[in-house]
């Protein structure tokens, strides 16, 4: 009778142990991203370009009466600006194609103030091509912002004018290749007849998905990325890649800054956020502002306050009088690349053992973690929103980032976790940081802290937490 009942544990106990081995992935929780999004969100850091006639008459906003012939870039080179990119570790670049005067940095069929109408390259230049052509020729994505606000047009602010803005998105869309992310703002002035354009969204969004289908489309409502809320270049400490987006619009219409800044946990709609912010005080180049160009230490913290939290940055290099990316800019945008390449090319946690106090099955091992395969993650069981894993690196190790990453093709999940590490001297577990959301990525800085353990503590989680990333790095001290 003993053997069998030794038989019957040990029969059951495989079954088991096959069951853990054979567990379902968990299901998605909530809206989860397109497969545009994720290829959005994993480029993580591109370049803005502003250039048109304000960089010449030293205005952000132009009223759109300017003499075409104001636009005269004398060394215009298109390949400066990809290589300065690329040299600087970025994946794309957006080009402000059209700003509020309505002028358009490409020859267009629906307007008549245009590069075709300046003495710049006799009238037989294209910057979008070139800018287009250079993207691709140094191994970048290319997109474009067309602004809805045309102050030159003699439509604007009838309904004609929809048809018309709506036929420059297709001319532009159609002629210069793919495009990753077509750029919107709600900024809207009055018309010739005295009232405001009533934008046929509806229409705008629809000749993208027409003829840019695997295309994001940004604007303070997404539908596909959201502005952050500021031009500062912070993401908030909190910030959920889900929005409600029902009785908003871009513009004067949109969700308060707060709540663009931090999304909403419930949100019904997956629209991340995009940090946009300048190298410089303004979005156009001005020589007054040579000397005033972003400080490294101000870039960084603005890595780490947009990439390291949950968000992308695209920031603002505006090219100068030359067209060209001044030297300035240049320098500093070296510098910010080799910074966080000296962080973050080096994990600390090579080599470390995880363990988690709950684990899905085999294939869902807090090991996974530090796999380089971005579809590999550990998950906890079905009903399990609180868990922990603790880490065991080879030896003690001196750091002072740690990253996280959350599956988001499953959704986002985490609300709050926190971190501790083992002090070999008092032998207690001490605290290293506490925060909200996670997301596509999470980077908390601290103090130098030297330990060969640490554990993380998911405290609250809408679903079961589902994690494929940790990671340690240490910063050089920038004091």
């Amino acid at each position: 009778m003993k053997k069998i009942f030794i038989a019957a544990f040990a029969a059951a106990m495989m079954l088991a142990a096959c069951s853990r081995d054979n567990a379902a992935p968990p299901a998605p929780f909530g809206p989860v991203p397109t497969a545009q999004q994720m290829d959005w969100q994993k480029m993580e850091y591109y370049m803005f370009i502003h250039f048109g006639p304000n960089t010449f008459t030293n205005v952000e906003w132009g009223d759109g009466k300017e003499d075409p012939d104001v636009f005269y870039p004398t060394d215009f080179d298109a390949d400066q600006w990809a290589q300065t990119a690329m040299a600087a570790g970025m994946t794309g670049i957006i080009l402000t194609a059209k700003h509020h005067d309505g002028f358009c940095l490409w020859p267009s069929a629906y307007s008549t103030h245009t590069v075709r109408e300046s003495k710049w390259r006799n009238g037989e230049g294209d910057v979008v091509r070139e800018v287009a052509d250079a993207c691709r020729r140094h191994g970048l994505k290319f997109g474009v912002y067309l602004s809805p606000w045309d102050q030159n047009h003699p439509t604007y602010g009838t309904p004609e004018y929809n048809e018309v803005f709506a036929a420059t998105l297709r001319e532009v869309l159609t002629n210069y290749g793919d495009i990753f992310e077509m750029w919107f703002d709600g900024a809207n002035g009055e018309g010739p007849n005295g009232r405001l354009q009533e934008y046929d969204w509806d229409l705008f969004h629809s000749t993208v998905r027409e003829c840019q289908p695997d295309a994001v489309i940004f604007s303070d409502v997404g539908p596909d990325v959201r502005w952050i809320g500021n031009e500062r270049g912070f993401a908030g400490t909190t910030n959920w890649s889900r929005l409600n987006i029902g009785g908003f619009e871009p513009g004067l219409g949109a969700p308060p800054v707060d709540t663009l800044n931090r999304g909403n946990i419930h949100g019904a709609h997956w629209i991340p956020g995009e940090v946009d912010v300048s190298i410089r005080p303004g979005w156009f180049y001005s020589p007054q502002t040579d000397a005033r160009v972003k400080s490294l230490a101000q870039l960084f913290d603005i890595w780490h306050t947009s990439v390291g939290r949950n968000a992308t940055l695209l920031l603002n290099v505006p090219p100068d009088r030359r067209g060209r990316i001044h030297e300035n800019d240049s320098v500093r945008l070296m510098e910010l690349r080799a910074l966080v390449d000296e962080t973050f090319s080096r994990d600390l946690a090579a080599g470390a053992v995880l363990k988690a106090d709950n684990t899905r099955g085999r294939h869902f091992a807090a090991a996974n973690m530090l796999s380089a395969d971005y579809d590999a993650y550990w998950a906890t069981g079905d009903g399990v929103h609180r868990a922990s894993f603790e880490v065991t690196l080879p030896e003690p190790r001196t750091f002072n980032r740690l990253q996280l990453q959350e599956y988001i093709p499953l959704g986002q999940r985490v609300m709050s976790w926190d971190a501790e590490y083992y002090d070999a001297v008092t032998g207690e577990w001490l605290s290293l940081s506490e925060a909200t959301t996670i997301g596509y990525k999470r980077i908390v800085a601290f103090d130098d802290v030297t330990t060969d353990r640490l554990r993380v503590n998911i405290t609250a989680s809408l679903a079961p937490p589902v994690l494929n990333g940790f990671a340690l790095f240490r910063a050089p001290d920038m004091r």
